[in-house]
């Protein structure tokens, strides 16, 4: 599809149109547009050549500061912004400027690029106080009118229970850039996730959602560009409804949104969900000293959160330099408008959001019954999609690992550390760890919530890769251009001996062992495993653990050296999950006697010592044991499956030794199980035929390590 050349305004009709939908709506006639502002005075819309040729229209009419109109003829692919004429004084937060070219915030396409300079900002550079009227529309990309309609043949979203999720965190290009069997002009794209070698890899991992960092459409930073660098991770939204053209491999305008939508089908397809990491906390226009490119020109107000006292500066809850604005109805329900267009038009399956502790922030607190987690629970769209948050930010008291509402997930910041200082060798680690291995009852069990509530991870995309948390004590970050002092410093990582890479066997082989032994005890744990992509293939960021600026070659998979033996472990760890409920149970242990429904009187769970005898306070006390066992007894499970029968597995014991020496535990006592045999060992070699093993009897486990045992069954 190529872009007609815009209509004259003389020779254009504009009928009134309509108020709602928000944003530029095509319906096979002509194309409606509506953009609210209650700051404005005048709002024209701005239809744009392939050649940059401007025509001007003003929108007719104004319904509850809703600016609208319909205009016959007008079809995809028509490139168009907006031009906002009214009051411009900052220090009472009104910043319209029709000098400056707009973005429509319900763009559903964005095309082109900013090209930075003086233009794109409404002061003059090095006097903040003063105004600049250079037009900026010839520096802006423009919104795009898209076509709405795409046959989705028979998709149907897999329908997974969190219960039975195993999420992959991936980035777009950084996933598909390498890869030598997708061919070269689609790599990067939305078209290569689609791509049937990476469907059948996720498939392998047993991967049943894919979470994508963000896909809004996002803008590139200027002080990155001219350091020759990017915004790679895209954390900088400027397009809530538009899938960013970055990633697509389509030359059209709008041509984005048709291959978004192919690339979830495909997926679906395959039975894997889409899930996307989404930025609704803050926009790239940035603080006082940003530019206007949308919405602070639109309604700087409405959409944004302003000092009380002097609103010529903004509140800034993300370190970005703003916040939007929850506590306004238009901006909850541009937000709320957003979520509902990816599930019913996009076919997404959920969402992660990026520092949700913000959007609970109706003034300036936390509040887990702000309007917005309102408005969710009584969306019945949005409500019954998956729902992560990212719970914490940077303002006071934003930490809030376990407080989200109760139809809510979160990303486990303590899972993460608990289990990180655990395999380290930190004391004092193994009461807490019991924790996040059965689902954290101590965080979510009060609210209602289950084990699945929790979604573990040990690696996520900001942070060391799992290669190089078991490579490096340290970060290296001297690439992103700040001397090394961004990124987390304190990352509980432990380089095993050497920092970085080294030719020392002893030193590889127990690196190797720890990333099997994070891999292991996630997969295993109660609650929904995160594994972040090209983990399991031993990627490496060279020690880099905020690689948000580098798209490049440090940041993306390579596939030509993936360490194949890892891939494999993962596979075989990921598939005993699988196949055994014990391991994804839908309720919290209790730890009593399961005496019910064809109970066998034994609990549901039982910790041992490595002597065999069963945990005492003063056990859990000892700050410096690194060892104990844990009985999951597959007879135990509260659960039923679909029919409503009661849901029985093979019983299991665990042993974890993040000891330096190997440690001998002996099986529990007959009544737990008469015989075990392993069926994941972290130190083992491949080919091992392990040897079953009678209750009572020890049974070597070595340093650093988990054995799985799995109760023999009976002849």
């Amino acid at each position: 599809m190529t872009q007609a050349p815009a209509p004259q305004a003389a020779s254009l009709e504009v009928w009134p149109g309509k108020a709602y939908p928000l944003g530029a709506t095509y319906d096979g006639t002509g194309t409606n547009f509506a953009v609210f502002s209650e700051a404005a005075e005048k709002v024209e819309l701005c239809l744009f050549d392939a050649d940059g040729t401007e025509t001007r229209i003003t929108l007719p009419e104004n319904d509850a500061f809703v600016w609208h109109g319909f205009i016959p003829n007008i079809e995809p692919g028509q490139r168009y912004g907006y031009r906002v004429h009214g009051t411009y004084d900052p220090p009472t937060g009104q910043r319209c400027n029709p000098n400056k070219l707009l973005l429509d915030p319900y763009s559903k396409a964005i095309d082109g690029n900013f090209d930075w300079n003086q233009s794109l900002f409404s002061y003059n550079f090095g006097d903040p106080d003063s105004r600049n009227d250079d037009d900026s529309a010839a520096s802006m990309p423009k919104s795009v009118v898209i076509n709405p309609f795409f046959d989705w043949g028979n998709d149907r979203p897999p329908g997974y229970e969190y219960a039975d999720s195993v999420i992959y965190e991936a980035h777009v290009k950084g996933l598909t850039q390498t890869h030598p069997d997708i061919p070269e002009n689609i790599r990067g794209t939305y078209s290569a996730v689609a791509h049937p070698v990476i469907i059948e890899h996720l498939q392998s991992l047993g991967v049943t959602a894919i979470e994508l960092l963000p896909v809004h459409h996002f803008a590139n930073d200027s002080t990155l560009i001219d350091k020759g660098l990017s915004n790679y991770w895209g954390y900088n939204t400027i397009g809530f409804l538009a899938p960013d053209s970055k990633y697509s491999s389509s030359p059209n305008p709008g041509g984005q949104v048709q291959e978004f939508k192919a690339m979830v089908r495909a997926l679906h397809e395959a039975g894997i969900e889409v899930i996307l990491d989404v930025v609704y906390n803050h926009t790239a226009e940035g603080n006082h000293l940003g530019p206007t490119l949308s919405m602070r020109g639109i309604d700087n107000g409405a959409y944004y959160r302003l000092v009380e006292d002097d609103k010529r500066y903004y509140m800034d809850y993300t370190g970005t330099g703003n916040s939007l604005n929850v506590g306004h109805p238009h901006s909850l329900q541009l937000i709320m408008d957003s979520l509902r267009y990816w599930v019913t038009e996009m076919h997404v399956d959920g969402f992660r959001f990026d520092l949700a502790s913000t959007l609970a922030r109706e003034f300036y607190d936390v509040d887990r019954l702000s309007t917005f987690f309102e408005l969710v629970q009584q969306d019945p769209t949005v409500s019954q999609v998956k729902l992560i948050a990212e719970p914490w930010d940077v303002g006071p008291g934003g930490y809030q690992v376990g407080n989200f509402p109760p139809q809510w997930t979160e990303w486990n910041g303590k899972y993460r550390d608990t289990v990180r200082d655990y395999w380290r060798g930190e004391p004092a680690t193994l009461d807490e760890l019991a924790y996040r291995l059965t689902g954290s009852a101590d965080l979510y069990e009060q609210t209602g919530r289950r084990p699945v509530a929790s979604i573990n991870f040990v690696i996520a995309h900001d942070g060391f890769t799992l290669r190089d948390l078991v490579s490096y004590n340290e970060k290296h970050n001297e690439a992103n251009g700040e001397d090394n002092n961004d990124g987390e410093s304190h990352n509980r990582s432990w380089n095993c001996g050497v920092e970085g890479p080294t030719d020392d066997p002893e030193i590889n082989a127990l690196r190797s062992r720890q990333q099997r032994n994070f891999l292991t005890t996630l997969l295993l744990s109660q609650g929904v495993p995160m594994i972040a992509h090209g983990d399991e293939l031993g990627r490496t960021q060279q020690g880099n653990n905020n690689v948000y600026c580098q798209d490049n070659e440090l940041s993306w998979i390579d596939w030509s050296d993936p360490d194949t033996e890892l891939m494999e472990f993962t596979r075989k760890v990921s598939a005993l999950r699988a196949a055994h409920p014990v391991f994804r149970r839908r309720r919290f242990f209790s730890g009593r006697p399961v005496r019910q429904r064809g109970g066998d009187g034994l609990p549901d769970i039982a910790w041992f010592a490595p002597d065999a005898s069963e945990m005492s306070d003063e056990d859990w006390d000892t700050g410096y044991a690194k060892s104990i066992a844990v009985y999951l007894n597959g007879n135990g499970i509260p659960d039923r499956d679909v029919r409503g029968q009661r849901i029985v597995d093979d019983s299991f014991v665990l042993c974890f030794n993040a000891h330096y020496e190997p440690i001998d535990f002996v099986m529990p006592e007959k009544k737990f199980g008469g015989s075990w045999i392993a069926v994941i060992d972290t130190a083992a070699d491949d080919g091992d035929e392990p040897t079953p093993v009678d209750a009572g009897q020890k049974v070597q486990v070595a340093a650093r390590s988990v054995l799985v045992l799995q109760a023999a069954t009976e002849e």
